[in-house]
């Protein structure tokens, strides 16, 4: 069975239907047995359906700016628990 980091990682192409078959009964198998997971596909599912109404604005230069010097600058850490 899947734990619930796991469907946390999978529910995107849950939502997508891009999980093998195997994946998707895992998936459905450990969502019947979990109400938090439940909780979390249904809210992830709210959102995608929301997200077409929200309106798209660019951020002001500044921002902008400041966000593409930080991610310029970005390097992926160790992975968490991992010590540097």
């Amino acid at each position: 069975m899947l734990s619930c980091r796991q469907m946390t990682e999978l529910v995107t192409a849950y939502a997508e239907g891009k999980l093998s078959f195997g994946d998707r009964l895992r998936f459905q198998m450990h969502l019947g047995m979990c109400r938090h997971c439940r909780r979390y596909v249904r809210q992830v599912k709210v959102t995608v359906r929301a997200l077409p109404h929200v309106p798209v604005a660019a951020p002001p230069p500044a921002v902008r700016d400041e966000l593409l010097a930080r991610f310029r600058n970005w390097s992926p850490g160790p992975p968490e628990g991992v010590p540097p």
